[in-house]
């Protein structure tokens, strides 16, 4: 009885929720386009991030209802590059570049590198040489980091008011690096592989309260916080994943075994450089 009721189909409404939730992403992320043309950047940065936060739970829905399709993986490839590529340049491009002569050309190029860099991400899911780490990392900066990314001066100005952060060169420049850092090889980190330990969980509930407080309170300064965060793990995710690559052993384990194996190198490393400085030695340099 129990086998039969496991078995029977969940309703066609069920199936295309998630489907649904992606579609309704990308209205979001069109209609962005509409407020920034009637000068209202305020509600088209809302809805960019709505269309955000939509793309994010599309993904859990289907998984939740095991409604996984080949068709909704294209939907939401398609979603992204309309979300996080056409939608934030343009609105970046209506409010702060509408007389630059040359800002359309890096509108333009932020977002053919957000369909390359979805392109590489899609390639890369059906490679199986690469190593278990791999899957730990994105190479470049995701769609949705770049989407946050580019809408910066944006935020600034809404924040702030105009400045050097809404200077036509500066935004320019700012479309070209972000543009850069989605189709370039850095190593970034993906969330899924941020494992917390269970007695932190009261430290995370009050950072999702101080960060929902926040996005109510000052969402712009808020998105500024998230840029600068996010620049400044970059460095240390290059290291974790150049330590990982020179450690094969370590290819298949779990990041908290990871850290632990890496604690243990450092208590073992710390008596040999205790002893090597008392006795005037120094560590041979690396070739």
């Amino acid at each position: 009885m129990q086998n039969r009721d496991r078995a029977k189909p969940r309703p066609a409404a069920m199936r295309i929720l998630p489907s649904a939730t992606t579609v309704l992403a990308i209205c979001c992320g069109l209609t962005s386009i509409k407020f920034a043309l009637d000068d209202r950047p305020h509600i088209a940065l809302a809805l960019i991030g709505a269309a955000a936060v939509l793309d994010g739970i599309d993904g859990g829905i289907a998984r939740a209802l095991d409604a996984q399709s080949r068709m909704g993986a294209e939907i939401d490839s398609l979603a992204d590059a309309v979300n996080f590529g056409v939608a934030p340049a343009l609105v970046v491009y209506v409010t702060l570049l509408p007389t630059s002569p040359v800002g359309w050309i890096f509108a333009l190029l932020y977002a053919v590198c957000i369909v390359l860099r979805l392109a590489r991400f899609n390639a890369l899911l059906d490679d199986d040489t690469k190593p278990a780490y791999t899957r730990q990392y994105f190479t470049g900066m995701p769609a949705p980091c770049g989407a946050v990314g580019v809408i910066g001066p944006l935020a600034a100005m809404l924040q702030f008011g105009h400045g050097w952060w809404t200077a036509p060169w500066f935004v320019c420049l700012w479309f070209a690096a972000n543009a850069a850092l989605l189709v370039s090889r850095v190593p970034t980190l993906a969330l899924k592989s941020v494992s917390m330990p269970p007695n932190a969980a009261p430290i995370l509930l009050i950072a999702i309260a101080a960060a929902a407080a926040a996005l109510l309170l000052f969402p712009y300064v808020l998105v500024l916080l998230i840029i600068a965060g996010y620049l400044l793990i970059i460095p240390f995710t290059i290291r974790s994943q150049r330590w990982v690559a020179a450690r094969p052993e370590t290819w298949n384990d779990k990041p908290g075994q990871r850290r632990q194996a890496r604690r243990e190198i450092r208590r073992t490393q710390q008596p040999n450089r205790r002893s090597m400085s008392r006795l005037g030695l120094r560590k041979p340099p690396r070739r």
